[in-house]
């Protein structure tokens, strides 16, 4: 097991205003052909935390005098120091009512509030001496009390996190809709209470930034690892106090994010204090004990549900109750109450249920904050629904192909309005359910099933439906005063060579969206992919936006770039027009070539770049050669765009060892117009990974007081490649109407429902022995206890 004393936690700081050397560089002097060498270059410095041991603990005092003398170390940072310089940020919004957060700072002052908490900052020459000197470090603590476990911080005895909230209760609501008790009077009833595990994004690449700034001219340069570069530069420039045009943020390609680098950390915004404070660049990545620590976990939810069905196998009503755990603040930007609102609002989503009544309470406790990971909520939402339709089905005496069929919403119902409010365009439910029967073979492997059992092997079947939420507008953060856009931006221009230079807002993750790009444009202009050149992740170089989140890189990125590229298109016709002296719209361009309407080649897109650029008195007088565009575009129409889709699972259990074996896993997705359906195949796969490894694998355990237990790749269990199933992909295409692209999106279609079939599988192999499970991730232990094989 790993150990909280792995990670440098405290003995602790205070920051020393030594005088930092720099290096010299050489300038040529311009008129006298020689060099100088009186430049001189700040040297880069390295920066590591000390984070507090326990989970809840007052911070007495902080001795740093040891510590400075360490080679290398030029200050060390706390707390106050950084308080001086930094506004407070708080996680709420205000669509949330009531909802409330304490204020949050870079480093813990009077009280940290989770083991990892950081308390100072060392920063250094090297890594190595920074580390070196936080063992010198001396803090004094009082442990306090701990929350751990979210019903107890609802207990009016229990610690307060938050002294001034008065209680741990960060944000609460209740949705009803029709008459729920109605719906359960006379019905078949089935129930469940649900645990899922708390689990963590493991990103291949870890949190870094290295933030420099120029005191000189008030310049902020920060190169991070994020996936909203723009949102960044607000918050820097906001809590800074520094002008906006003097921060630019760099976000180059990213080695995974999957929600994890949406959020505001406090050791990111100590690192861009830090190089405030000292004038230094400044460079901090996180090893992975230290993610572990504080990359935001996801999904600690406990749900207790009931759902009303007919005799003749009609849902009518659902009554929820979810409590969430999120750590001891709410994020920031986007809040840690996201993720349990969408529970709460994506249960049933699929279904034709009126009757309907969730409560949702958020709760803060000791340990590290939680928030948005990919597919919000929906996991959780979606294995809570898709078990009681299954539980139901057998309720009733109805395959569960056949429930489905009988209460999906179908194409007569659209545009639909579900019980907790969503707006749906439209969705392809039941061609998906159809598609998924045929590709499953399902008689075949129901047949097989039964073979096995009569010679002891246990193979379970599962399937579990989803509908995604993806392109959002304004109404997911910005209605609630949330500085995170939803529109995106787009500047395309041919360049002196006839090439296209793409400058976006889309940041690139690893998801392919730079291909997506380029091939939306290099199709929209009609020129050849291979001209077309994506840049992303600038703020000083692409227009403002979104980025990548929730699904919109195709969606609403997309269609930023079709439109862009439409104007383009037309403004080139109509330069090449005015030189050839033929009207613009007898003209149009085919693979980098003006053409007429006899498909004549008149010029290359070459040749009038280099008219347009080098020849421009060849003009009409008043005609500017002007090959330069923008687009923006955000979301209209519905507040979202829906996906939908549904997986199946084929599991088999061994009930000796209560490891179960994924044998095969097959996806029907409906994403709008598939762009690219290699990158929409393997999004799905890599999606059903992380959902498979959050239904059998994943879970961040921690003991009674607080302390992760297992917070290294030694005791975090992630799928391994020979663990996973061969995945089959099919796709159904319903374009969104809002907009010309017809896009929503792919990325989070693959976790949404995946450890659902997984649970209805696994529990489709149990059911031989009466018994079922409903806890995530379902590990042998779990296994063998609900059959009866262990006490």
């Amino acid at each position: 097991m790993s150990n909280a004393s792995d990670i440098p936690f405290a003995k602790t700081t205070k920051y020393i205003g030594a005088a930092l050397p720099r290096a010299t560089a050489k300038r040529f002097l311009f008129g006298r052909g020689r060099y100088t060498d009186d430049i001189e270059v700040p040297r880069m410095l390295s920066a590591a935390f000390l984070r507090c041991p326990y989970a809840h603990a007052r911070i007495l005092a902080i001795d740093t005098t040891n510590a400075r003398k360490f080679p290398g170390v030029h200050s060390i940072l706390t707390g106050v120091d950084l308080a001086r310089i930094c506004r407070p940020w708080v996680g709420t919004l205000t669509h949330f009512a009531g909802m409330k957060s304490a204020p949050q700072l870079p480093l813990a002052m009077e009280k940290a509030v989770w083991s990892g908490h950081p308390i100072a900052i060392v920063i250094a020459e090297t890594r190595a001496q920074a580390e070196d000197a936080l063992e010198a470090i001396q803090v004094e603590f009082v442990e306090l009390p701990a929350v751990v476990d979210a019903l107890d911080g609802l207990n009016e005895h229990s610690a307060l996190i938050n002294e001034a909230a008065g209680d741990n209760l960060i944000y609460a609501t209740q949705i009803e809709a029709g008459t729920i008790a109605q719906a359960f009077e006379d019905a078949e009833i089935v129930e469940a209470d649900f645990i899922f595990g708390r689990h963590t994004a493991v990103t291949m690449e870890p949190r870094s930034i290295l933030a420099n700034f120029d005191p000189s001219t008030g310049r902020l340069d920060v190169h991070q690892s994020t996936q909203t570069p723009y949102q960044f530069q607000d918050v820097y420039a906001r809590h800074f106090n520094l002008s906006e045009a003097n921060v630019r943020v760099v976000a180059p390609d990213v080695g995974g994010s999957f929600g994890m680098k949406l959020h505001v950390y406090h050791e990111d915004m100590a690192v861009v204090g830090a190089s405030i404070i000292s004038g230094r660049p400044v460079k901090f990545t996180a090893d992975r004990m230290e993610s572990f620590a504080s990359d935001i976990h996801a999904r600690d939810h406990r749900v207790r549900a009931r759902l009303a069905v007919s005799s003749e196998g009609i849902l009518r009503g659902f009554d929820v109750d979810d409590v969430t755990g999120v750590g001891p603040f709410s994020t920031y930007p986007r809040t840690s109450v996201v993720e349990g609102n969408q529970v709460v609002r994506l249960i049933g989503a699929a279904y034709r249920v009126t009757d309907y009544r969730a409560a949702l309470r958020v709760v803060a406790q000791n340990k590290n904050q939680m928030s948005q990971y990919r597919a919000v909520g929906h996991p959780v939402a979606f294995a809570v629904t898709e078990y009681l339709v299954d539980l139901a089905a057998r309720k009733v005496g109805l395959d569960p192909f056949e429930i489905r069929r009988r209460n999906y919403l179908t194409q007569d119902m659209y545009p639909h309005t579900t019980a907790t409010g969503y707006q749906i365009e439209r969705l392809s439910l039941e061609i998906c359910l159809e598609k998924l029967h045929e590709v499953m073979d399902y008689a075949a492997i129901v047949a097989e099933q039964e073979r096995l059992r009569r010679t002891g092997v246990y193979r379970g079947i599962g399937i579990a439906t989803y509908v995604e939420i993806t392109n959002p507008s304004p109404a997911f953060y910005g209605v609630g005063g949330g500085h995170v856009s939803a529109q995106d931006g787009c500047i395309l221009k041919v360049t002196q060579s006839g090439e296209i230079q793409c400058m976006i807002s889309v940041t690139e993750q690893g998801q392919g969206t730079e291909a997506i790009i380029a091939q939306i444009v290099a199709e929209a202009v009609g020129t050849d992919i291979a001209t077309v050149r994506v840049f992303t992740g600038d703020t000083d170089m692409t227009p403002a936006g979104g980025a990548a989140w929730a699904c919109r890189g195709a969606g609403v990125g997309g269609e930023t770039a079709l439109q862009a590229g439409k104007k383009l298109k037309k403004r080139i016709v109509e330069v090449a027009g005015a030189i050839l002296h033929c009207p613009a719209h007898h003209l149009t361009l085919v693979d980098g070539r003006i053409v007429d309407a006899q498909q004549h080649t008149r010029m290359t897109l070459r040749e009038l770049a280099h008219l347009s650029y080098f020849r421009s008195d060849l003009l009409p007088a008043g005609r500017p050669a002007e090959l330069t565009v923008a687009h923006h575009h955000g979301p209209s129409g519905f507040p979202f765009a829906f996906t939908n889709g549904i997986h199946g699972s084929l599991v088999e259990v061994d009930v000796e060892t209560g490891i179960v074996k994924i044998l095969k896993h097959w996806v029907v997705e409906d994403c709008g117009t598939v762009i690219n359906p290699l990158l929409v195949e393997e999004q799905i796969r890599g999606g059903v990974v992380q959902g498979l490894g959050a239904a059998l694998f994943e879970e961040c355990r921690y003991s009674a007081s607080g302390q992760l237990l297992n917070g290294s790749m030694a005791d975090y269990l992630v799928p391994m490649a020979c663990e996973m199933p061969d995945i089959e992909v099919y796709h159904v295409e319903t374009p969104t109407r809002d907009t010309e692209l017809g896009a929503k999106g792919c990325g989070e279609a693959g976790t949404a429902a995946s450890s659902a079939a997984a649970l209805n599988a696994v529990n489709n192999a149990l059911s031989v022995f009466g018994a079922s499970i409903t806890q995530i991730p379902m590990t042998p232990e779990r296994i063998l206890r609900a059959i009866g094989a262990v006490g």
